[in-house]
């Protein structure tokens, strides 16, 4: 077989039926993502495909980033002040060895979608594929804007903090007619959680100051975030996003929590029970936020974050240096938030994405106890991160097939902060479009193109269409 042809990862006739004739017509809508939108707003050329697709002002592809430290390439040619020419070139030399890993065919699906290059990457063909991308680059066909408009996306939500003007979303907003998509913000207070951090009080004051509301208790921090609700719903926010890497349910009364932010803003040590008792407190007052609003809370969990500290005081965040975390209770001390906000009627919309797979089923079968309000309430969200594999996306698949309801299923999100990521939208199509094929071929479901064909559209596509309320 040819290396990614029409057919790839398309195994029977009915898969192939139903990718070619249902899911690859489907528009996108991105969900969750790390596009800056001030990239989007200012819509600028790139100078080269090395600022695309590997680095470029401190933003890239992390995912790369990894592969090549795996390969030996030293850290001026990915992240550093390397020439592009030479970091492209050991891009190559990478994906030379990366058979059997993800980034082998999103890097040739991507060559092919946006540049129409069709030849096998390596160090043999990477200067005339050099060549013919960055005469490309410098169309307007590759502007930002251009890029998103030919993968077919009406909705990109990025990752925003609470404390953010969004000043160019609400440019964007007044362009949404001629862009022919949305660009909404989805909320991530990932800097009101992180009271052990030196700068906890001072961003307390930055979000005092944009809020309007001066933050001197746990009760006015909440007043404060819901203001920003408030702010990011005017502009379109639908969504929230937490990342919960470790978490243990300790809850406190309000004056322990006064106790622990007095403390916290003094610099002053925390107990590992006080930092859970903030956590958990704070998730709680979210989850009734988001509930009043009626957006939908985005769990991320498990992670192992910063690992490598040296490289985290070079380089900061993002970087590169997370793997899978190992709490093996995390998913049963979730339950117990879950347990305790239901019997207070105060449970949102929810997606809940574990880096961990050994904590699928537990919250596939534990969000089976808490479904109600005529939707299905609680997903189990899209295999993520290093589980975004063909095995990671079957295993995701048929997890919520045989413990919820797949057709029910919002699908895909791109989780990156590349303009040429959404051929993973494809991956993901074909691979849900293999598993429900390879159903119907060993007669586990009837093999009704137009029966399963809804069900592929609505995964697509229609679900979070109809979920998130962007439209409305």
């Amino acid at each position: 077989m040819t290396l990614l042809n029409d057919d790839f990862l398309l195994t029977t006739p009915m898969a192939k039926k139903l990718f070619h004739d249902h899911a690859a017509k489907m528009p996108i809508i991105d969900f969750h993502c790390h596009l800056e939108p001030k990239e989007i707003y200012e819509n600028k050329n790139y100078a080269n495909i090395t600022k695309i697709w590997i680095y470029e002002n401190g933003f890239g592809d992390h995912y790369k980033w990894r592969l090549m430290r795996a390969n030996g390439v030293p850290e001026k040619l990915i992240t550093g002040n390397g020439d592009d020419y030479d970091k492209f070139m050991a891009w190559a030399g990478t994906i030379e060895k990366a058979v059997g890993n993800p980034l082998f065919e999103w890097t040739h699906l991507e060559l092919r979608r946006f540049f129409g290059i069709d030849e096998v990457f390596n160090r043999q063909s990477a200067p005339k594929i050099w060549e013919k991308a960055n005469e490309l680059l410098k169309t307007d066909d590759f502007k930002p804007r251009s890029l998103i408009r030919r993968s077919n996306v009406k909705v990109v939500c990025t990752t925003d903090d609470p404390a953010s003007d969004l000043k160019y979303h609400k440019l964007l907003k007044e362009e949404e007619a001629e862009n022919g998509f949305k660009v909404l913000p989805a909320m991530r207070p990932d800097k009101a959680f992180n009271l052990t951090d030196d700068g906890y009080d001072a961003y307390l004051n930055e979000l005092s100051s944009i809020s309007d509301t001066k933050i001197t208790s746990f009760k006015t921090l909440v007043a404060a975030l819901k203001q920003r609700f408030e702010y990011f719903q005017s502009i379109g926010g639908r969504l929230s996003d937490h990342g919960l890497n470790f978490f243990h349910f300790v809850p406190a009364t309000e004056e322990e929590m006064d106790a622990i932010i007095f403390k916290a803003r003094a610099n002053q040590s925390l107990t590992d029970k006080e930092i859970n008792q903030y956590q958990t407190m704070l998730v709680e007052a979210l989850m009734k936020l988001n509930k009043q609003f009626d957006w939908t809370m985005q769990f991320h969990m498990n992670v192992i974050r910063d690992a490598n500290k040296p490289m985290l005081k070079q380089f900061g965040p993002n970087g590169g240096f997370d793997s899978m975390g190992t709490q093996p209770d995390l998913a049963q001390e979730f339950m117990k938030l879950l347990i305790t906000m239901q019997t207070q009627n105060q449970l949102p919309k929810m997606i809940l994405y574990s880096l961990n797979p050994n904590d699928w089923m537990q919250l596939a079968t534990g969000m089976g106890d808490f479904q109600q309000d005529g939707i299905q309430k609680i997903q189990l969200g899209a295999a993520w991160w290093f589980n975004d594999t063909f095995s990671g996306m079957t295993r995701q698949l048929t997890t919520m097939a045989e413990q919820s309801l797949l057709p029910n299923f919002v699908g895909m999100l791109t989780d990156s902060r590349s303009f040429l990521s959404y051929p993973r939208h494809e991956y993901f199509r074909r691979v849900l479009c293999s598993v429900i094929g390879q159903w119907a071929a060993r007669g586990q479901v009837p093999e009704d193109e137009d029966y399963l064909g809804r069900i592929v559209e609505d995964i697509s596509y229609n679900n979070a269409h109809d979920q998130f309320g962007f439209f409305d």
